[in-house]
């Protein structure tokens, strides 16, 4: 899989006249990624094909080893995308990624796995990737390039003020990126730009600009190495905490876990083992009171209190069960 940044016919120029047309036009490319960090070339490895595989291998360890650091760098603004996420999605809004090629699989990916580990609705968190689901298997040439596209995904949306568009992008200049923060950001949403380069476009264009840089990939320009690795961290960050500070989660456990197979049923059970320390048949009693809602089945035994009134009081907390526990051990 190739960079993101990559755009048909500009990798061949060479003897070609720059001074119009797709030359011209190519050869502007060329020199803005030859100015972007994650598109380096490093000397050093231009012979990493000739070593053992274990070497390449220790290599590529080593570098995947480098990005929890640049990630750590930029913490206190991921912390504060993170809260203003959490306070749009709490007055009913959406988190919407909006990517192409590796950044919008990965911002696919991120959506598609929030509804069975957090409950929460497929439309409450949203991946959108250039070209469209097909582009999570098979290239879309030259949706990256459109602005106009990530607008009008947006607006099959029907994008409000209180949603949340990230916009993911390793060189920072992935023109469906920028327009889709662009967009949102018209629209009155909140807007993220994630990108693998310093002073990058995307996060200029965004009200919180996160700039992971992870540096040159092993192999010139492959994004989907430690920009990737970088991009997979930041999005898990993003949504994992969001879905904690809107009570999605006790402590570190899953409670909003959706038990659609019987691995996700046993989970279930064990979860509301390690918060009630309660026996088995306890557990399926609470189980059945509460139609296997764990949050619920958790209320249930630590308030002792019957289903439904577990139920009413998980709804006024707004599905925090700390503070429907607290509100049942005050009355």
């Amino acid at each position: 899989m190739t960079s993101t940044t990559d755009t048909p016919g500009a990798t061949d120029t060479s003897g070609a006249s720059d001074t119009s047309g797709a030359s011209g036009t190519y050869g502007e490319l060329r020199a803005q990624l030859a100015a972007l960090t994650t598109e380096a070339f490093r000397p050093e490895l231009a012979e990493i094909d000739r070593l053992p595989t274990e070497e390449i291998a220790r290599i590529m360890n080593g570098e995947d080893a480098t990005v929890p650091a640049a990630v750590a760098e930029r913490l206190p603004q991921i912390a504060a995308a993170i809260d203003a996420t959490a306070a749009r999605m709490a007055r009913g809004g959406r988190l919407v990624y909006a990517g192409a090629g590796t950044a919008g699989r990965l911002g696919v990916l991120d959506a598609s796995e929030c509804p069975p580990t957090f409950n929460t609705d497929p439309a409450e968190v949203v991946g959108l990737i250039a070209g469209g689901p097909s582009a999570m298997v098979t290239a879309v040439e030259g949706a990256e390039d459109s602005k106009e596209l990530a607008a009008a995904d947006l607006d099959a949306l029907k994008l409000t003020a209180d949603d949340t568009v990230v916009g993911i992008s390793a060189s920072g200049r992935t023109p469906y990126a920028i327009g889709a923060v662009e967009h949102a950001r018209a629209r009155g949403a909140l807007t993220v730009g994630l990108s693998c380069n310093a002073d990058s476009a995307l996060a200029a264009a965004a009200e919180h600009g996160l700039e992971v840089v992870t540096g040159p990939e092993l192999l010139t320009g492959s994004t989907r190495l430690k920009a990737g690795t970088a991009q997979k961290l930041v999005l898990n960050m993003i949504s994992t905490v969001t879905m904690i500070r809107l009570g999605k989660t006790y402590g570190n456990l899953m409670v909003d876990v959706r038990a659609s197979n019987e691995k996700l049923r046993a989970r279930s059970r064990h979860i509301v083992s390690l918060a009630t320390g309660a026996s088995d048949a306890e557990i399926e009693t609470a189980l059945t009171a509460t139609d296997g809602e764990v949050k619920n089945a958790i209320l249930v035994l630590l308030g002792q209190v019957d289903g439904p009134t577990a139920a009413r009081l998980l709804t006024e907390s707004d599905g925090h069960l700390r503070a429907a526990l607290a509100a049942v051990r005050t009355t």
